[in-house]
């Protein structure tokens, strides 16, 4: 680990939501995906480890990596088991600085931290009970919750990239550590971006899914709370009613959906996430459904009805996503208290 020491919203209006019963004609599949990555979760939040994953990374390993991804909400574990699996396999590697002492660059232990590095990050973060007293960079529990922090405080989960490249400098390290978390994670079906076959993780996602999809067709309106309100819907008008509807409340704009649920990576969305566009959280101009398979549903501007499109699309702002459907109940947020 060559490191240095770590020194708009679619609506103005906002109205309280009465929900429109809407039967949808679909099958609904439950995919039994992992649950979103967030401070309370259990071992294995995030993705499923795969096969590979499961014979490759020592069983206790395994846990401390999907324990440890808690510390940095929205970060997978695989990316925390890629880079220990690059940098010593595991913990494997005979070569010196892995078990004790150091290597020519001055790093040690699993996860390969400077000791500087480590110092610091220990420092800020205290780390859980199950490590050395005081920590170590030798100790494997110590080693993995420091990496979940080092990568959070650079910039992980929303930009991933940037974090492993401070873990290590170089864009061929960045590479590796993606293209192994890749393989460490299961495949899960992606949805089926289409209203008659719904598919998602969880009853919560299905139900806002379901209302939204009965909604298709419903005009645009600015500051829309739905048909029998305003005449039609805007976009976090809808992304608001069909979480609603779902049992979840939401905020009524942009600014303060983008806030509640824990953030997804992209490569790790799923059927009920909602996705955002714009630059920064202070400016995020649109939300949409994730539908899977690269579709969305969403109510896009003036003169365009609510609608299936691609999330992704040439010159899009596509900025990050949400999960509502993992808030717990008592984490909730009460639009009633939105300005």
């Amino acid at each position: 680990m060559l490191v240095k020491v770590l020194g708009a919203s679619c609506a103005a209006v906002v109205c309280c939501v009465v929900v429109i019963a809407a039967v949808v004609t679909t099958v609904v599949v439950y995919d039994q995906l992992p649950p979103a990555p967030g401070p309370a979760s259990s071992p294995g939040a995030g993705s499923a480890p795969s096969p590979l994953a499961r014979e490759d990374i020592p069983p206790q390993l395994l846990v401390l990596y999907q324990q440890a991804a808690s510390d940095c909400p929205g970060l997978d574990w695989s990316v925390l088991a890629a880079i220990g699996k690059i940098e010593t396999d595991h913990g494997r590697s005979p070569l010196p600085g892995v078990q004790s002492g150091q290597n020519s660059a001055g790093a040690g232990g699993l996860m390969q931290f400077l000791e500087p590095t480590f110092q610091a990050v220990v420092t800020r973060h205290p780390l859980p009970a199950g490590g050395a007293s005081p920590p170590s960079r030798y100790n494997p529990s110590d080693a993995i919750h420091a990496a979940a922090h080092y990568l959070c405080d650079s910039g992980a989960p929303a930009d991933l990239r940037a974090a492993i490249f401070a873990y290590n400098h170089a864009d061929s390290y960045v590479d590796q550590v993606l293209d192994q978390a890749a393989r460490y994670r299961a495949t899960t079906p992606p949805g089926s971006g289409d209203c008659h076959a719904i598919t998602a993780a969880s009853p919560a996602a299905a139900q806002a899914i379901s209302f939204a999809c009965g909604q298709l067709g419903q005009p645009y309106v600015w500051g829309g709370n739905g048909p029998e309100i305003n005449g039609g819907w805007d976009c976090s008008g809808l992304t608001q009613a069909a979480y609603a509807a779902a049992g979840i409340t939401l905020p009524r704009t942009t600014y303060d959906q983008i806030h509640t649920g824990p953030r997804i990576p992209e490569n790790q969305l799923a059927p009920g996430d909602l996705v955002f566009y714009g630059a920064t959280d202070n400016n995020v101009h649109h939300v949409g459904l994730y539908l899977g398979a690269g579709k969305m549903l969403h109510a896009p501007t003036f003169n365009e009805p609510v609608q299936i499109s691609d999330y992704r699309w040439r010159g899009d702002d596509y900025y990050t996503a949400t999960r509502p459907a993992a808030i717990p109940p008592a984490a909730q947020s009460d639009s009633r208290a939105s300005p």
